[in-house]
């Protein structure tokens, strides 16, 4: 028997029993008109002194400490909700210069981390690489809501360099590659940089293009079972680059499919290893606000 009541309705009382204060208040403003300003409260709790986000932000990456995935998640947070400017933003951008490598890239993990639990995909060295996984989405919610900050403008280099020189990739990376294309504000270059990046996804056979024969896909290497991509965890909207590379019976095909995997308690799974009980408790939330966000988009609530 199928589940009793809408997609949405259904969402939201997986919401109030399971989410944090934070996705709470996400979804009441994103979902039901709530103020924006009770999500920046939620928000701040998880700000440090020097300016970047941490308490397991991100759920995959546990104890006080500032890290730059958790300060990019507070960014497009503050994206989500119109609030990623003023003086919120000049302090996130002294943490964002303060952690940055030499040629001015966020490392996905600072090593500040040590000593703090972590998923094991997440390996803590003294001297990290530029990450574009941490660099892209910061980068281009910021653009896109006019930022100008010193840190920009190396990061922003980074950014395309990166993008541009990518071969052998894998899904998050060209997620996080998305972010960037989205909101840099060289609109031609950005274009031509997705058509080559959905060229890639194709030809690397990134992206599940018909759930019912997933399982002829492989899966990148340390990826867990059934921790595939569908054109929805691209184009999350209609206006993305990504929504190009896919044809329209392809995207209705995943947005049934997305609208399929909603669970019996309404929310959405975690396809990625479960590495510990609260991670796999506080992560369903976002994934489930995710889900929501875009079959909103695209007119599926």
């Amino acid at each position: 028997m199928a589940p009793c009541g809408s997609v949405l309705s259904r969402a939201e009382n997986f919401i109030w029993l399971t989410a944090r204060v934070l996705e709470q208040r996400r979804f009441a403003y994103d979902f039901l008109d709530g103020d924006p300003g009770a999500v920046e409260t939620a928000l701040d709790a998880y700000r440090n002194s020097d300016g970047g986000y941490g308490h397991a932000l991100d759920p995959d990456l546990r104890g006080p400490v500032s890290q730059p995935l958790h300060t990019a998640a507070a960014v497009r947070i503050l994206d989500s909700i119109g609030r990623c400017a003023g003086q919120r933003v000049e302090r996130i951008g002294r943490y964002l210069t303060a952690v940055s490598t030499p040629e001015g890239a966020l490392p996905a993990v600072h090593p500040s981390l040590r000593g703090c639990p972590a998923a094991p995909w997440f390996p803590v060295v003294d001297t990290p690489p530029g990450d574009l996984l941490a660099t892209g989405p910061v980068v281009g919610a910021l653009h896109r809501n006019n930022v100008w900050h010193a840190w920009l403008f190396r990061a922003t280099d980074y950014c395309w360099s990166a993008v541009e020189s990518l071969g052998k990739t894998h899904p998050y990376e060209v997620r996080a590659a998305l972010a960037f294309l989205e909101g840099v504000p060289d609109r031609p270059r950005a274009e031509a940089a997705a058509e080559r990046l959905g060229t890639l996804v194709r030809e690397q056979r990134l992206v599940v293009t018909d759930p019912d024969r997933r399982a002829d896909l492989p899966l990148p290497s340390g990826y867990a079972p059934g921790e595939y991509h569908y054109p929805t965890d691209f184009a999350r909207a209609p206006r993305s680059p990504a929504r190009r590379w896919f044809s329209d019976v392809e995207l209705e095909r995943a947005l049934d499919h997305l609208v399929g995997r909603q669970r019996d308690d309404g929310g959405w799974d975690l396809d990625r290893h479960h590495w510990a009980p609260g991670t796999a408790l506080e992560g369903r939330p976002r994934v489930t606000l995710e889900a929501l966000h875009t079959l909103r988009a695209y007119g599926r609530l």
